[in-house]
């Protein structure tokens, strides 16, 4: 993800999002919803993407190409529509590489795999799920208060200025929610002396095993070969 910042040619970024496609149709539990998404919306919005960045390239820059599309006075030339697409490309397959860690795990294995394998500070991990776990707390909070506006006939009208009004009421009650579970949470990580010892008992252990070791080194070699057989190296 960090090698596809730099790069700035088609080849690379496509090979690298066939590569993520192929890990996570053979490794991930996809459902009908996540295929489509990965198989239809992430191209399509790559390549949209692609087009629009396409119109802001400089036309100086890409003077010497051929042109593809003229409309009035402005031409669009195959060097714009290439570094454009490149740009959606390479967007694409830094998301679909994040995708990887993103749908064959889960938030606490994530969590308890960096603590027990990284050495990562407990203290650090396991605030962080903490603060991850009040967004789906939000979530839930934000559908109570909204059916008891409902139930109170309080929902407003109709309109940008009704939806304003709405989420301004949503705003006091949600936040007065947010504190509360903040209080309860504290509470229960004293409760448990979280952060007075360096280490802690883990309930759940999180093994590296020999196939984790092999898929590693494996998808670090065919990064590796990818980027020296298409990295544009020379200037």
């Amino acid at each position: 993800m960090v090698a596809l910042v730099f790069v700035r040619d088609l080849a690379t970024p496509l090979v690298f999002l066939l590569v993520a496609y192929g890990v996570l149709l053979a490794g991930a539990r996809l459902t009908a919803r996540l295929i489509l998404l990965l198989l239809l919306v992430l191209p399509l919005a790559a390549v949209t993407l692609g087009l629009g960045m396409a119109v802001w390239v400089d036309p100086a820059r890409v003077a010497d190409s051929a042109p593809v599309l003229h409309v009035g006075g402005w031409t669009l030339h195959e060097g714009a529509l290439s570094v454009g697409l490149a740009t959606g490309i390479r967007l694409a397959a830094i998301v679909a590489l994040a995708l990887i860690p993103g749908l064959t795990t889960t938030g606490p294995e994530l969590v308890r795999a960096a603590v027990q394998q990284l050495r990562v500070p407990y203290r650090i991990g396991y605030t962080a799920l903490a603060a991850f776990r009040f967004v789906p707390r939000f979530g839930h909070e934000l559908e109570i208060i909204r059916q008891a506006h409902r139930v109170r006939g309080s929902h407003g009208g109709r309109g940008p200025f009704a939806a304003l009004a709405r989420w301004w009421g949503y705003i006091v009650p949600l936040l007065a929610g947010a504190i509360r579970h903040a209080e309860r949470v504290a509470l229960a990580m004293d409760a448990r002396a979280f952060g007075a010892y360096p280490d802690r008992t883990e309930r759940y252990l999180t093994r590296w095993r020999a196939r984790d070791t092999i898929f590693v080194a494996l998808f670090w070699a065919v990064s590796a070969g990818i980027l020296v057989a298409l990295f544009p190296w020379s200037p």
